[in-house]
């Protein structure tokens, strides 16, 4: 996007303030070209999901959310914790990119061919004789070893560069959009519904390929260090940990409510999830795109990085309240616009699920904190003990509540690992500080 073309378009008051700032130019553009992205995943994909919904009715919808959540769940793994740190890596050795990608690359392409056996030996164990869902989650963890090229995102997003990253994932999205359409037009049963889904991750892989390409760079200058490999490893060991509780305790609930409630049920669960999760995109862009920056007010302004994390806070505390309050009144008329009356029960479900949002958009931002500070060990705490709560409260609720249950279990644990858990360890408070100045006053501007 052309920074002069875009700036035309704004106000003059604001024009004038960022004219000049170039720097905060390539931020706003990224940003945008982010939101855009997620905007289209937010619309069609919505669009999309509701449609497959309605298509196979509760039961068939969640068996394909069982599949798809237990799979999340072993994409940490796959991850291996590297995102943010190889972006750190990246802005403060830029000299050092050959090394940082190669490395990069090979840890997560080994990361990801043991996730796939594992994910698959692991439902062998405890559901054996479920075929059709062996089918679905080895169709859709294919994905984990095609999720090795994305380091090449990771580059870009270094660079505060994310227009072509956004071109192929938008791209990528469209078609695999396209193939659940003709599915559901077909009349296509549920494993092909699974296999297009699983298509999209290589689509993605291919094009990022290509972007980097076209952007002067070379796959090829990549190499492996074992120093860096060492490092990589040393400083990734505890976000992988963190990653693997993250997911535990973001998908736990679908999978236990798989395994102790009926198909339908869960349908109505995974229902209520997709509505209140919709937005997650606004505060994952956001950090995304000024986390470059946030590094790197860290070494060269202290009292700047402290302020800008409070507003950073504020803001995405304030984004969450603006969402939740009007679910909430609404959630009745939101589940019967999109999912119909089959879906009616999850409207009680929606209205406590959306405020887990306020405490998601807190994790996201805290973790950035983290991260930035090089706190991976209070990180892996403070999911851990969100991880661990909600399988606590799962195991009690959903036997007295069902579906119900595990929302209540969700949103508590929300909190637990966005801030319950920094006010346990006085390291912690000033965190702790930051995030209850924003729940209770989020003066984000």
């Amino acid at each position: 996007m052309n920074n002069q073309g875009w700036l035309k378009l704004l106000p003059l008051p604001l024009r004038r303030r960022i004219e000049g700032h170039y720097t905060l130019q390539k931020m706003v553009s990224n940003t945008g070209w982010m939101f855009f992205d997620r905007l289209l995943r937010m619309g069609a994909g919505l669009f999309i999901g509701v449609w497959v919904a309605r298509y196979l009715g509760p039961g068939g919808y969640g068996l394909l959310s069982f599949a798809g959540s237990y799979v999340m769940m072993f994409s940490a793994i796959a991850l291996f914790g590297l995102e943010s740190l190889v972006v750190r890596e990246l802005v403060t050795y830029p000299d050092q990119r050959p090394a940082i990608l190669g490395t990069a690359f090979v840890i997560r392409l080994a990361a990801g061919l043991v996730a796939v056996p594992l994910a698959l030996g692991t439902l062998t164990l405890i559901r054996p004789d479920d075929r059709i869902t062996l089918i679905l989650v080895s169709l859709l963890s294919s994905s984990l070893v095609f999720q090795a090229v994305e380091v090449v995102d990771l580059w870009f997003q270094s660079q505060i560069a994310t227009r072509c990253v956004a071109i192929v994932r938008m791209v990528s999205f469209s078609l695999s959009s396209l193939g659940k359409m003709v599915c559901v037009m077909s009349g296509a049963s549920i494993t092909a519904i699974a296999w297009v889904t699983a298509t999209e991750a290589l689509m993605v892989g291919c094009g990022l390929l290509l972007a980097y390409r076209l952007s002067g760079e070379q796959m090829t200058t990549w190499k492996f260090s074992r120093n860096r490999f060492r490092s990589m490893l040393s400083g990734a060991f505890p976000m992988l940990l963190s990653g693997i509780v993250f997911m535990v305790y973001l998908r736990i609930d679908q999978v236990m409510l798989g395994a102790m409630v009926s198909a339908s049920e869960l349908g109505q669960y995974a229902a209520a999830v997709r509505i209140s999760e919709v937005w997650y995109f606004v505060p994952a862009a956001i950090i995304t795109a000024v986390f470059p920056r946030i590094v790197t007010l860290k070494a060269s302004n202290p009292e700047s990085f402290n302020a800008k994390l409070q507003q950073l806070y504020n803001l995405l505390v304030f984004l969450g309240y603006l969402v939740a309050l009007p679910a909430t009144l609404l959630a009745p008329w939101i589940v019967q616009l999109l999912f119909g009356s089959a879906y009616q029960p999850a409207a009680p479900l929606l209205a406590v699920l959306i405020w887990a949002g306020v405490f998601a958009n807190l994790t996201v931002v805290r973790n950035a904190h983290f991260i930035a500070l090089d706190w991976g060990k209070a990180m892996l705490l403070c999911t851990t003990a969100g991880a661990a709560t909600n399988v606590l409260l799962n195991l009690v609720l959903i036997p007295r509540w069902g579906a119900m249950g595990a929302a209540a279990a969700t949103c508590i644990s929300y909190w637990v690992a966005a801030h319950g858990a920094c006010l346990c360890s006085r390291s912690l408070w000033p965190a702790a500080g930051m995030i209850t100045r924003a729940l209770v006053y989020p003066r984000w501007w």
